[in-house]
């Protein structure tokens, strides 16, 4: 069974479950517009719409805030969303992350702390990714998630990327 509220601890970023109290402080990274600028809800900076965001993270069960390690400051969110636990998989997503922090190493370090735990108790990890959003593309195959359908049926907004539990495993992900 995948704990879906773990607290996971790196040396760039510490990612606990996200709590009613953090709205303003989420919202405060979320508000600059450049965050979603390639997203496919590029209003997401606006009040009321990150609003409804920030209520859906608190629903599902398995929503994080990100943290710098170095300071404790807020820097994003993430979640794991739509666990199976007979498919043995789950979903990756909603990350956003402070302009300050883009670049790879602290979002591949949270995705590194997600798939290392994810992978305790499923055999697929899957992220969604806006079909236009090349930010986030690029960061998915960055730690080597593979692109297995052009546009996710369901919402063909998005495109799948999927990592298994054995190409995890067999990476070499040392830093570069």
């Amino acid at each position: 069974m995948l704990d879906l509220k773990p607290i996971l601890r790196g040396d760039l970023v510490v990612l606990r479950p996200v709590r009613d109290d953090d709205e303003g402080a989420l919202y405060a990274v979320a508000s600059d517009p450049e965050i979603w600028a390639q997203h496919p809800h590029r209003n997401r900076h606006e009040v009321a719409v990150f609003r409804e965001f920030f209520e859906s993270a608190l629903a599902s069960g398995g929503a994080f805030v990100v943290h710098d390690a170095k300071d404790d400051r807020v820097i994003g969110s993430t979640r794991f969303a739509h666990y199976d636990p007979v498919r043995r998989q789950v979903e990756i997503g909603w990350t956003f992350l402070a302009r300050s922090h883009w670049g790879g190493r602290y979002n591949g370090e949270m995705k590194a702390l997600l798939l290392d735990h994810a992978f305790g108790a499923v055999d697929r990890v899957v992220f969604l990714v806006g079909e236009h959003n090349v930010r986030s593309r690029r960061a998915v195959e960055r730690i080597g998630a593979v692109c297995v359908t052009e546009r996710d049926p369901q919402d063909p907004l998005h495109v799948v990327y999927e990592m298994t539990a054995t190409r995890w495993r067999s990476m070499d992900r040392r830093p570069r």
